[in-house]
C-alpha cells in the first residue's frame, strides 16, 4: 500500500522550515519563517499551540527524547527551550554570533548540538544550557549537526561542500567527506550509527559508512534536497525537495520506491515518527502535512549486505554493498527465555523511568526560567537603584 495523506494543518503565515514528532506521537511541533513554533496534537479536534519569543525566522525545532521539552533554533542568533504545554514557557540563551540553523538532542536527553551561520558547531548542557565546547574547521555557514546514536559522534554540513564527521570526546574532526558537488543542506545518522546520509543543493543523496569512510550509495535526483530522515527500521529514507516532492527511497535495493505530490510549492523539511508509522513534511506553502508510511509493518529479516545500486533517476548507481547493521525485527524465540509477566514488569519499569526522567527535564527547565527571571528582577532592582542614586545626586549636587 502506497503511503496516504492523513491530515493537513494550517496555521503558519510563513514557510515552514522543520518538523519533528515527540516520542509518543501525540504532538506535532514545527518551526517557521514567521518566527512562530506550532504544537499540533494528533488527537483530531485538539487545538494547536502558537509559541512566540523569537525575534526572527525559526529554522529548527526538536522534540526531546522524553517529549517533555522542545528546542528551536533563529535567524535571532538564540536556542529556546520550550516547554510545550498551554503556557508555553521557554528559556532562552545566545548560542551563536548568527543564524542557528539546526537544533538536536543527544540520545539521553543530556546535551544539545548546535549548528549556525559563524561556521560553528556547539555542544550545550540541557539542564543548564551551559556551553560546553566548539567544532570549528567549516569554512562556511553549518547547516545541520546531529549526535550519533550512542552519542559518541557527532556530523555536520555545512556550504563548505563538505560533511564532517567529529568524535565527540577529542572534539577532532576525524573525516571529511567531500564528495557533494553543492551546499550541503541536512546530515543525519543511520539507526545503527554506522552510517550517514546528507544531502544537497547538487540535487544528490549520498550515503557513507562512517567505519570504512566510503560512499555506499549514491542518489541522482532533479532537484534540491532541503531535509532527509531516516525510518527506524534503517531500510527506508525519505526527501523532501525544491520540486516540491517528498521521495521514499529503499535502502536494500538502492531504489526509489515513491514519489509524493502534496505540496504546493518546494517542501522544505521533513521527519519520521520515533515508530516509523507516519511522516510528516512542511513546505514555502505554510502547509504541515502528516503522511501514513503503510510499509509492511514486519520489517522482516534484513540481510546485512546486499549487491545494488540504482539512483533515483533510474541510472546505475554505485554498485556497492550497503552494510549499515540493519535493525533486525525480534523473532519469537528470541524472547521464550522470559515470561510474559517479566516482560510486562521489565516493559513498566521503562515507561516509569522515561516518565521520571520527563519530569525531571520539566522540573530543570522550570528552575532555569525562573532563575532566567530572577536575574531580570535583579538587573531591574540593580537599575533602578541606580536610578535613585542618580537622583539623590542630582539634588546634592
Amino acid at each position: 500500500e502506497d503511503p496516504s495523506l492523513e491530515r493537513h494543518f494550517k496555521g503558519h503565515r510563513d514557510a515552514v522550515t522543520s518538523v519533528d514528532f515527540s516520542r509518543a506521537k501525540k504532538q506535532l511541533v514545527s518551526g517557521s519563517m514567521d518566527s512562530s513554533l506550532m504544537i499540533w496534537s494528533m488527537k483530531p479536534q485538539m487545538r494547536a499551540y502558537r509559541f512566540l519569543g523569537h525575534k526572527d525566522a525559526v529554522l529548527c525545532v526538536q522534540f526531546s527524547p522524553s517529549g517533555h521539552l522542545v528546542a528551536s533554533g533563529s535567524r535571532d542568533k538564540t536556542v529556546r527551550l520550550w516547554i510545550p504545554s498551554i503556557k508555553g514557557e521557554s528559556t532562552v540563551f545566545k548560542a551563536h554570533t548568527a543564524t542557528v540553523r539546526s537544533v538536536h538532542f543527544s540520545s539521553d536527553g543530556q546535551s544539545l548540538v548546535t549548528a549556525s551561520d559563524d561556521k560553528t558547531v556547539k555542544v550545550w548542557t540541557v539542564h543548564r544550557q551551559k556551553f560546553l565546547f566548539s567544532l570549528s574547521q567549516h569554512i562556511n555557514w553549518v547547516r545541520c549537526a546531529r549526535f550519533s546514536p550512542d552519542g559518541r559522534l557527532i556530523v555536520s554540513s555545512s556550504d563548505d561542500k563538505t560533511v564532517k564527521l567529529w568524535d565527540k570526546t577529542s572534539r577532532e574532526c576525524i573525516h571529511s567527506f567531500c564528495e557533494h558537488g553543492g551546499f550541503v543542506n541536512h546530515v543525519d545518522f543511520h539507526p545503527s550509527g554506522n552510517c550517514i546520509a546528507a544531502g544537497g543543493t547538487d540535487s544528490t543523496v549520498k550515503l557513507w559508512d562512517v567505519r570504512m569512510n566510503r560512499l555506499l550509495q549514491h542518489y541522482q535526483g532533479n532537484s534540491v534536497v532541503n531535509s532527509l530522515s531516516f525510518h527506524p527500521s534503517g531500510n527506508y529514507l525519505v526527501t523532501a525537495s525544491s520540486d516540491s516532492t517528498l521521495k521514499i527511497m529503499d535502502l536494500l535495493e538502492g531504489r526509489l520506491l515513491y514519489t509524493l505530490h502534496g505540496h504546493q510549492g518546494p517542501a522544505t523539511c521533513v521527519a519520521f515518527s520515533r515508530d516509523g508509522d507516519y511522516f510528516a513534511s512542511g513546505g514555502s506553502d505554510e502547509q504541515v502535512m502528516v503522511w501514513k508510511t503503510n510499509f509492511d509493518t514486519d520489517y522482516g529479516d534484513v540481510v546485512k549486505s546486499q549487491k545494488y545500486g540504482s539512483s533515483v533517476d533510474g541510472t546505475h548507481g554505485t554498485g556497492v554493498e550497503m552494510d549499515c547493521g540493519s535493525h533486525h525485527k525480534k523473532t519469537k524465540t528470541q524472547d521464550t527465555g522470559r515470561t510474559h509477566e517479566q516482560q510486562e514488569e521489565e516493559t513498566s519499569l521503562a515507561n516509569t523511568l522515561e516518565h521520571i526522567m520527563g519530569q525531571l527535564d520539566v522540573l530543570t527547565q522550570t528552575v532555569s526560567i525562573l532563575e532566567q527571571r530572577l536575574t531580570l528582577t535583579e538587573d531591574k532592582l540593580k537599575e533602578c537603584l541606580e536610578n535613585q542614586q542618580k537622583i539623590i545626586q542630582n539634588k546634592t549636587n
